[in-house]
Formats: structure tokens, C-alpha cells, sequence
């Protein structure tokens, strides 16, 4: 089981086995499919600019609710600074995953600098959707302690807690 990130002088490297590399790319490739492009306008400078159509509110899906929060308590407000951000944001988003996806190998591998931030970022979108799909609360760790392994929900739980541990030593890596 992977031991999480460290820093060295070759940059930051982690150690994976394949099957944590399989979880991992199944994950990302879980946020890729929710982060798909949005909606542009007709209008060419719109598209060229990626700004995309307004959305009249926030979205259904708890996870992309989660994944492009609103920035206004103001619905018509929210929805102009949807317009002008989420497809720059989703664009982000998906640059991040592919990086991990590109990057994430069973064995040693060693991160750049600029390729450990795109992961602290996947790392996070993952976590936020497992997190948001499972219904975690700041109380995870006593709900695993008392759960069954039988319960059709560890497994869940242990790869949102793993994924955790993955970004703090991520971030404890870089910083």
C-alpha cells in the first residue's frame, strides 16, 4: 500500500501499487465524465472567450453543486458569474485529471512541482464527489471505526479516507 508523498531531489514522489493506480484512474475518469464541457453561446467572442450560457440556477447534482459551488446568495447574480467562470473552471478541472491520468503509474513516480499541484487539485475534485456521493461528515473516521467490513459501504469509506491520506501528504510534500 502506497506510503503517500514525500519530497526529494528528484521532486516529489509516491510509490503505487496497481491496483491503487486502478482505483485512482477510475476515480478521475469519474470526475473527467462530470466536468465535460458546459453550454457556450452562439456568439464567437463568447466561445472563443469560454464564456458559457447562463445558467438560470445552480445545478441539480449535489457533486457538481459541490464541484462549481454558487458565488452569490443572489440567483441572477450567481448565474451572470456562472456565465462567465464555469467553463474556465471545468477546463481547469479536466487539465488536472488528465494530469494525474498521465502521470499516475504503479511503482515509483516522481512529480513535478507544477504535476503534484494538478494532483493536490484532482485529489480534491475526487474527494469532494466520492465525499459528496457517500454523505461524509467531519465524522468519517468514527463512522469507519464503527462500521462492519461487511457493510456494503466500507470500501467506500476507506478509499475516501485513503484519498485523505494521499492529499495531506501531498500537500505536507509540496509545502
Amino acid at each position: 500500500m502506497s506510503t503517500g508523498f514525500r519530497p526529494t531531489r528528484d521532486g516529489i514522489v509516491a510509490e503505487f501499487d496497481p491496483a491503487e493506480v486502478s482505483i485512482l484512474r477510475s476515480l478521475v475518469e469519474m470526475v473527467l465524465g462530470l466536468v465535460e464541457p458546459g453550454e457556450t453561446g452562439d456568439d464567437p467572442l463568447e466561445r472563443a472567450l469560454g464564456i458559457g450560457v447562463a445558467a438560470e440556477a445552480p445545478p441539480d447534482d449535489p457533486v457538481l453543486a459541490r464541484l462549481f459551488p454558487s458565488a452569490y446568495q443572489d440567483e441572477k447574480e450567481a448565474a451572470e458569474f456562472r456565465r462567465y467562470t464555469e467553463a474556465s473552471l471545468r477546463e481547469g478541472k479536466r487539465a488536472d485529471a488528465r494530469t494525474m491520468l498521465e502521470t499516475a503509474v504503479p511503482g515509483k513516480m516522481a512529480l513535478t512541482r507544477e504535476q503534484a499541484e494538478a494532483w493536490v487539485r484532482a485529489l480534491n475534485d475526487v474527494r469532494l464527489t466520492l465525499g459528496t456521493r457517500l454523505e461524509v461528515t467531519e465524522e468519517i473516521h468514527e463512522e469507519i471505526a464503527e462500521m462492519s467490513e461487511d457493510d456494503p459501504r466500507y470500501p467506500a469509506f476507506v478509499t475516501y479516507d485513503w484519498l485523505t491520506y494521499l492529499q495531506d501528504t501531498l500537500v505536507r510534500a509540496l509545502w
